[in-house]
């Protein structure tokens, strides 16, 4: 079976959430966010080798990203990192791999995966990804991973399944990052779960899906078929990528299709979408601060602290903040603002262009 299996990573996005540590030249799937040595993508790949063979992994990502991708992933072949010449979310980029993809074999299983999530509980992890690709081995099922809640988060897409006795269950509803007193809601309900963005389900089953929902995308790349591994392929998909429909796989497939289902994690996951989620899921000190760089606490708690300059950062009295000193940038904000940081990347450039993005 672990020949059969194929791995996307996506790992196109900007992470201005993570700004200024994220940039749009290194954004955060390519840095070493938990300080372990390793990237995020560096780890993602890592993380899929029990589950497939590393020549069936591929990287889809920005053009402006493939070499940062050749560096940190060395044994993944040229021809198996696909480039984007323009940003149009997970619905192109997936339609694009598994067009690829059903060159190469047009039976496989395809996994879908973010490149910059946290997963920890490994085994755990590659246990629920066998009970994905087995039940969409063969089948007409579009299966994704759903992660138990353990609080009432707004910031997460939620997906609600019919209640059963099988590991793998029927979608009812998805609902897209709810207001508080729903989110509290969901929880209390007990059939809802995150939504991890990670997909799987075998090539007939997601090219069917494609022309069935996506129709203009799915001829775009069928037309494209016998370029895949040829040398005019990026000159075909630098062509009709920018026509291509901007819509994330969510709403331009999962919602509108009746074989949804889920399979729950039962493993640690953040999808590391902010300064906030990275502060839940380090290691702290005593006073709940998480500290990178030459740092002097006083009464401080609950902060995360990160320099990458050679300055003595002192900080006293301080709670729930971000300190972030960086060569050209030092922010000083509440960590809990995760909108925020939208607004501080935008207006910084509107004053100052892409000098500091």
């Amino acid at each position: 079976m672990k020949s059969e299996v194929f791995v996307v990573i996506m790992a196109g996005g900007v992470g201005s959430r993570f700004w200024p540590y994220s940039r749009n030249s290194r954004p955060k799937q390519f840095i070493d966010v938990l300080g372990n040595g390793k990237s995020l993508l560096q780890m993602t790949y890592q993380r899929f080798l029990p589950t497939a063979n590393k020549d069936n992994i591929l990287v889809v990502t920005n053009d402006i990203y493939a070499n940062l991708v050749k560096e940190q992933l060395p044994d993944i072949s040229e021809d198996h990192i696909l480039t984007e010449p323009a940003r149009r979310n997970t619905a192109p980029c997936i339609a694009y791999a598994a067009y690829k993809i059903r060159q190469k074999n047009p039976n496989a299983v395809i996994v879908v995966t973010p490149a910059d999530h946290a997963i920890f509980q490994e085994e755990k992890f590659t246990r629920v990804i066998k009970t994905a690709t087995t039940a969409a081995e063969g089948s007409d099922k579009l299966l994704t991973v759903g992660i138990l809640p353990n609080r009432p988060e707004t910031g997460y897409g939620y997906i609600q399944y019919i209640e059963s006795e099988d590991e793998v269950k029927k979608v009812k509803t998805f609902t897209e990052k709810p207001e508080l007193d729903l989110a509290k809601k969901f929880l209390e309900s007990g059939d809802f779960v995150w939504n991890a963005g990670i997909f799987v389900w075998s090539v007939p089953a997601i090219i069917k899906s494609f022309e069935n929902a996506l129709p203009d995308m799915a001829e775009a790349f069928e037309e494209g078929a016998d370029k895949y591994y040829q040398a005019d392929e990026k000159a075909y998909v630098d062509r009709i990528y920018p026509q291509c429909e901007n819509i994330s796989i969510d709403y331009g497939i999962l919602e509108k299709s009746k074989s949804v289902y889920v399979v729950q994690g039962n493993f640690d996951w953040s999808d590391l979408g902010s300064w906030n989620s990275l502060h839940e899921i380090r290691e702290k000190d005593t006073n709940d601060n998480v500290t990178d760089g030459d740092v002097i606490l006083g009464e401080c708690s609950n902060n995360i602290v990160k320099s990458e300059t050679k300055r003595l950062i002192v900080l006293d009295q301080l709670e729930g903040y971000l300190v972030g000193d960086f060569e050209d940038v030092l922010i000083i904000c509440k960590k809990d603002q995760d909108a925020k940081f939208r607004e501080y990347v935008a207006e910084v450039k509107k004053q100052h262009g892409d000098k500091y993005l």
